[in-house]
């Protein structure tokens, strides 16, 4: 890579950290929140929803507008806005008067921060001057995993060191993050995939059929990940019954950590994997994953299933972000924002669903669990046909070449 570069890599890897933040650091806190302001199950799970629906409103308005704000200006207005709802969660429940109002608010603000770096992140780094794009997406991809492992084990410290009454000073801290990355990508060089080539329009992609597989691949890709992370700590402490500090490190954590893992293994090794491949066996694992945590009887096994659930969804969002690239290069910054956005519309469906289950069932989050394993069933069915395209797209070119020498 040109050594100019490294700033632009170091900032996007820091980017992903500021995502996890804003969409890990709320889950920790949804048992505080149902204590201190006497919100509902389905409340709890609207959060996310609300989180995850103004991403998706973002993703379209990027996917028209980026270009004429320009990327850099983009992407340092992600992190300020990232800070500001990070800082709201603390402030703004108390100074509204309303907490709930004040939790909406806040996570309004840091929305529009998420939303932003999901759209322009990828794209930025897939234009990024190296080899294998795929693992190092990969290896993007899990610094958001590292992200969430650090989000998870240090806001753990905060509270068993400061005590869970005082959570609002923690939000304020975690905006460091995103403040500095402010000023690392003032002075970072961006080059943009796509610039160099004429993008397909947004109606020409609508009009592809693959396009819209891919499109249910980041939605799937989105639930099967945001399903079980997003409840994890909750299930541990409410369905489980263990203690806080223990339930987060053996259920948001260890999912984070295997997450990480899984993309760090392909970012390292991928050139010599087959990618659908590892998509499909990692779609099975998920199911097995998500069967067990629900129908476990042992409290450890049902940990181990939210842990291996992250080992299964980590290559999952990157995978598909870099199947979509290697099928549709002309796709440009427009396909990368609309595949955020179907991964976002995932990310707030499968949580939601889960919550909206659960209450269903007189707060029983296993019954709520037990749905969301339908989303890596639905994209193990995906990765197939898309195995199958590209099978008779081959035949096809094959049978083409022998009538050709059968003219001759």
């Amino acid at each position: 890579m040109i050594r100019k570069y490294k700033r632009t890599l170091y900032a996007s890897y820091i980017g992903y950290i500021t995502q996890a933040i804003v969409n890990n650091l709320a889950p920790l806190l949804f048992v505080t929140f149902q204590k201190e302001y006497g919100i509902s199950l389905e409340q709890i799970g609207f959060l996310v929803t609300f989180n995850f629906l103004l991403q998706i409103i973002i993703d379209l308005a990027a996917a028209r507008y980026v270009e004429r704000i320009g990327y850099k200006n983009a992407i340092v207005a992600a992190h300020i806005f990232a800070a500001a709802g990070l800082i709201g969660l603390s402030v703004l429940p108390e100074a509204l008067g309303n907490g709930y109002a004040g939790i909406l608010a806040a996570i309004a603000l840091y929305a529009v921060g998420g939303g932003l770096i999901e759209v322009l992140i990828s794209p930025i780094v897939e234009a990024l001057p190296t080899d294998e794009k795929s693992s190092a997406m990969s290896l993007l991809h899990s610094f958001y995993c590292w992200g969430h492992v650090g989000v998870v084990l240090l806001s753990t410290l905060f509270f068993v060191l400061a005590g869970i009454e005082n959570w609002r000073i923690l939000p304020i801290m975690w905006a460091v993050v995103p403040l500095c990355n402010v000023f690392l990508f003032a002075g970072a060089p961006v080059k943009v995939y796509g610039e160099e080539q004429e993008s397909v329009p947004i109606r020409k992609l609508f009009s592809l059929k693959l396009f819209w597989l891919f499109f249910i691949l980041m939605i799937c890709s989105g639930a099967s990940e945001q399903g079980m992370s997003q409840w994890s700590s909750y299930f541990a402490e409410k369905g489980l019954g263990v203690s806080k500090t223990f339930g987060d490190l053996l259920g948001p954590c260890a999912f984070a950590v295997f997450m990480g893992v899984s993309r760090t293994f392909y970012g390292i090794f991928g050139e010599k994997i087959n990618l659908k491949r590892f998509i499909s066996l990692s779609s099975l694992l998920c199911i097995a994953a998500y069967l067990l945590a629900v129908f476990s009887p042992s409290v450890l096994l049902s940990l181990l299933g939210c842990s291996l659930c992250g080992l299964s969804v980590g290559i999952m969002w990157p995978g598909v972000f870099s199947l979509s690239a290697s099928h549709c290069p002309k796709g440009g910054t427009a396909m990368f924002a609309l595949l955020a956005l179907a991964g976002d519309v995932g990310c707030s469906a499968g949580p939601s669903i889960v919550g909206t289950v659960s209450d269903a069932f007189g707060g029983n989050l296993k019954a709520g669990l037990f749905c969301a394993a339908l989303f890596p069933m639905v994209l193990l069915l995906c990765v197939g046909i898309l195995s199958r395209k590209k099978r008779m797209d081959v035949s096809g070119k094959r049978q083409c070449a022998e009538k050709s020498i059968e003219k001759i």
